[in-house]
């Protein structure tokens, strides 16, 4: 059994009264900044694909290394923070990922960038649970609410301020700059962390378990780039199917072997505590509703609506605000009242609105669209961050690096099985609607041969052939077909979001002080 440190350790057992607002606001520089490069490379991909004359599937291994990369280092995060401390961890992810980020400035191919994606992805991958951790260890119990509104604010708004930014950097300037502008800021993160961070407990004397690193990482990479790569692959192709019981193979000997291990990489132990892991899965199925907005909106807007990526990122702006503007806020309120009510009352909102977008239409107003998005950030702002810290706040402080590990390890793979699988849903469900609507079109029709007519009038009006007249009825069943597949995904997402409320009764303010004081008084023995 893992003993408590020494009570007189500074910043672990007595962390100071008041929040350190500058290392607070340091920690959530170098999140924002990881955070947002994952989605402001997204707008920039169809000008890589140009410059470097690649295909589609070579240029999808820019986003794809760094989500895998970023997935295989977190589950060792706990352990490096533990043994070397989280501020020296914290510079050193910021640092790797400032010096990936100049290398991709300076890349000259697809691999290349790729390869420099990977050295930022290392960096990245550890900044979001090593920052988390810290916040544990500096911030006093009854303010880490208020504290985590704040630091949560990287997590909700980057994912939604990238691609804006990244279509103004590209059409703009170059897009080199959407690496080159994190040097400055990594610059001044490092700087300023190495004055005003102070160092939390070192373990030199922790043994690392090389078993568990091997294990988890084979069984991490094996599983995301299953889900990444599903699609096109197909889901029941060997390939893809291989990868999956790879993984689930890998996932289950790192299970037994931490379990038996007496210096486990992540505690597995950890899932003993009930309100942490209904905190998991709460968090989970919540970040099904964060994705299935940031992925799926810029698609319908882009590619039925016709704007451009500086539009979405536009429409979608006000959005980002109002969750930022709500991540403090329900952080407060969550010091004083406890996850309940606020995850209540939060997911019942995104639950509702994101049912709501199965109304969307072919002629759907811009700022309507924008209001919705905005109305909807209300509960995913209000409710999001109460979700984990509840289970979080249940975890002694010696173990927060582990169990940050474990949830953004989680979170990590969640979000990638949520895009997988609602991508699923809308190409299968664009099929099944495009053969539907064919149902309907045949040469003897009598409306089908009045919108022909139509069409032809319309093509001779315009001095051009009226024997495209099919092709042009063909895409608006294709075009209808993927607006139904659309709202079909959004009435899915909206029930997988649903599935979150029976785990609330787990995380009421009463419930978690009583697991908290549980679990200390286990680990004390």
């Amino acid at each position: 059994m893992v003993k408590l440190e020494n009570p007189k350790t500074p910043s672990v057992n007595q962390p100071r009264a008041d929040i350190p607002w500058g290392a607070l606001l340091i920690l959530v520089i170098g999140a924002f900044m990881a955070i947002l490069d994952s989605s402001i490379v997204n707008v920039a991909l169809p000008r890589f694909m140009a410059i470097f004359g690649s295909s589609a599937d070579e240029i999808q291994w820019i986003l794809t290394g760094y989500m895998l990369t970023s997935g295989v280092v977190v589950p060792i995060t706990g352990y490096l923070g533990d043994r070397f401390g989280n501020k020296r961890m914290y510079i050193l992810s910021v640092a790797a990922f400032t010096v990936g980020s100049a290398l991709c400035g300076m890349a000259w191919s697809t691999e290349s960038l790729t390869i420099f994606r990977v050295i930022q992805a290392l960096g990245g991958g550890m900044i979001i649970p090593v920052s988390m951790a810290m916040i544990y260890r500096i911030i006093p119990r009854q303010k880490i609410g208020t504290a985590l509104g704040i630091w949560g604010i990287s997590a909700i708004m980057a994912p939604a301020v990238g691609p804006t930014l990244g279509g103004y950097l590209v059409d703009n300037f170059s897009w080199h700059w959407i690496f080159t502008i994190n040097i400055p800021i990594g610059i001044a993160a490092i700087l300023l962390s190495i004055n005003y961070l102070v160092e939390t407990p070192v373990q030199p004397d922790l043994k690392p378990d090389i078993p568990g690193v091997v294990l988890s990482s084979l069984g991490c990479f094996a599983l995301l780039l299953a889900l990444s790569e599903g699609q096109d692959q197909g889901w029941t192709s060997q390939y893809i199917v291989t990868l999956f019981i790879f993984s689930a193979f890998a996932l289950l000997l790192f299970t037994l072997w931490e379990l038996a291990t007496p210096h486990p990489l992540i505690d597995i132990r950890l899932l003993k505590n009930p309100v942490f892991t209904a905190s998991l899965l709460a968090t989970c199925l919540a970040t099904v509703g964060l994705f299935s907005v940031v992925v799926f909106i810029p698609i319908y807007a882009q590619n039925l609506l016709g704007y451009t990526p500086m539009e979405t990122g536009l429409m979608m702006m006000p959005m980002a605000l109002v969750t930022g503007l709500m991540m403090p806020i329900s952080g407060r309120l969550f010091d004083k009242f406890g996850a309940f009510w606020l995850g209540m009352v939060g997911m019942s909102i995104v639950a509702g609105l994101t049912y709501y977008l199965h109304t969307l239409t072919l002629d759907t107003d811009y700022h309507h669209l924008q209001l919705i998005l905005s109305l909807r950030a209300i509960g995913l702002g209000m409710a999001s961050m109460p979700l984990t810290t509840a289970g979080m706040n249940t975890v002694p402080r010696f173990l927060v690096s582990r169990a940050s590990a474990l949830n953004n390890t989680v979170r990590q793979i969640s979000g990638s099985m949520a895009i997988a699988y609602l991508t699923y849903v809308m190409l299968q469900q664009q099929t099944y609607h495009t053969a539907r609507l064919s149902e309907g079109i045949s040469v003897i029709s009598p409306v089908v041969q009045m919108a022909q007519e139509q069409i032809k009038h319309h093509l001779i009006t315009n001095g051009l052939s009226d024997q495209g007249s099919l092709g042009i009825l063909a895409g608006l069943v294709a075009r209808q077909s993927f607006m139904n597949a659309l709202n079909d995904t959004f009435v899915t997402s909206a029930v997988i979001i649903a599935f979150v409320f029976p785990f609330m009764f787990m995380l009421g303010k009463k419930r978690v002080e009583t697991e908290r004081k549980k679990q200390e008084a286990r680990y004390a023995k």
